[in-house]
């Protein structure tokens, strides 16, 4: 690819969690989104999942990615491995490969896997890429303790298939330079980026239209807890009691509490795909043999064979969005191992997230704390990604600084749109991490 003539100056690159998005700029002012035919209609939103399968005739392993792995795990669900969310592994180091039936593959290569795909359904957008790439990526990794040097040797590893120059860019700096190109006005600007894995905060002064630096990088902070937290929230209240947790086994003449360490994966995407292997199902079949309710565990043993997982949480994902316009909405799931009925309400919902919203209310204090300003001093805050859908989560800011000064809007593209305006920028230290920032 390196030798192929650009189409453009720049790409913008918001490789998400759960969405992924690509936009392109000239030399204007302006960015374009590129474009999919996906299965369910053309859109700018790339999922990002991975599925894979092994098909007679196909040496090695046969892949898709995006919507197009969804589609593939629904039509054959029990021949699949399905991954989504990969990208919240890129800073764990106890992460070393996924096992995907007689291979195994890094996290470099099942991100390569998945850019190959995305330029491919993207077709002429990115048949000739541009010689700039700006990448975001996360002000902090999901995770306990992320070791920020191995995602980016990770991310390196990813991206170089790409054969370009390539930079890395905060995702919530890419949202403010987009919301900024809109601004006519100077004004200090905080973004909050909610997305699948993170929730990101970055501080930035916009100066006039026609000013020589419109936009000055003041701090940034980010926290590992967003929308998929949020996910394994009503997971953990509604599904994971059915599934045994809570539950006790025998050992010898001692009744003992089942750990919680055998749920902490339905939490992860990434991991609970992996769950199902051999040494994960026969620890789970001794464990039934020792349980009290041998059924619960039974039915946890049924969602990870059967793959229940994309289902479960695409059930959970519609009662949260629901629960984002009403006050009160009904959990359903249907399968032939595991139904569920529940009614849930608004309130319910914040309680279980509260923890949660308060640990992310400390990081706008970091995220303020950094950049030297105070509550009083933003005159403009701009949430994005799915979560800032979340009434919970709106009524933070706007506790904060007041509702006149919140907008939102381009919830899932603002990142990309921003990246591809800010490869433009003559001097590109200001917004870049560079290699001495990962010491």
């Amino acid at each position: 690819m390196s030798d192929a003539r650009a189409i453009g100056r720049v790409a913008g690159i918001d490789f998400g969690t759960t969405n992924s998005v690509v936009a392109l700029s000239g030399a204007g002012n302006d960015a374009q989104l590129v474009g999919f035919d996906a299965p369910d209609g053309r859109t700018s939103v790339f999922r990002s999942a991975l599925c894979f399968w092994q098909e007679s005739g196909v040496r090695g392993l046969a892949h898709e990615a995006g919507p197009w792995a969804i589609a593939e795990f629904l039509d054959y669900p029990q021949g699949c491995r399905f991954l989504q969310s990969f990208k919240s592994v890129a800073a764990n180091p106890r992460f070393e490969s996924a096992s995907l039936f007689e291979k195994r593959l890094k996290f470099e290569e099942l991100g390569q896997v998945f850019l190959d795909h995305l330029i491919h359904h993207a077709g002429d957008a990115l048949k000739q890429l541009p010689e700039r790439i700006m990448i975001g990526r996360p002000v902090r990794y999901v995770g306990q303790s992320p070791d920020v040097a191995l995602a980016r040797r990770r991310y390196d590893a990813m991206f170089a298939m790409l054969g370009r120059e390539i930079h890395y860019v905060y995702e919530p700096l890419g949202a403010a330079y987009s919301y900024a190109s809109r601004l006519a006005e100077p004004a200090n600007l905080l973004v909050a980026d909610f997305g699948g894995g993170t929730s990101d905060f970055s501080i930035v002064r916009v100066d006039a239209p026609g000013a020589a630096r419109r936009c000055i990088p003041l701090g940034s902070a980010g926290i590992g807890i967003a929308g998929d937290r949020f996910d394994y929230r009503i997971m953990d209240k509604l599904v994971l009691p059915m599934l045994g947790k809570g539950s006790n086994y025998r050992s010898f003449d001692k009744v003992l509490p089942i750990s919680d360490g055998h749920f902490t994966d339905f939490g992860d995407w990434s991991r609970l795909a992996l769950m199902r292997n051999r040494r994960t199902l026969d620890e789970l079949a001794r464990l039934q043999r020792a349980a009290l309710d041998p059924e619960a565990i039974g039915r946890m043993i049924a969602v990870v064979e059967h793959e229940l997982g994309y289902p479960l949480y695409e059930a959970v994902g519609q009662l949260k969005r629901q629960l984002s316009s009403a006050e009160a909405a009904t959990f359903r799931f249907d399968s032939d191992e595991l139904s569920i009925e529940a009614e849930v309400t608004r309130a319910d919902f914040e309680q279980w997230i509260a923890p949660d919203l308060d640990r992310i209310a400390a990081t706008v204090d970091e995220a303020l704390e950094r950049a030297r300003v105070s509550a009083d001093q933003i005159d403009r805050v701009f949430v994005t990604g799915g979560s800032s859908l979340i009434p919970a989560v709106r009524r933070l800011f706007e506790s904060r600084f007041g509702a006149e000064r919140i907008d939102s809007g381009e919830e899932l593209t603002s990142i990309a749109h921003g990246l591809a305006l800010i490869g433009n920028e003559p001097d590109l230290r200001d917004w870049t991490i560079e290699e001495n920032e990962l010491a």
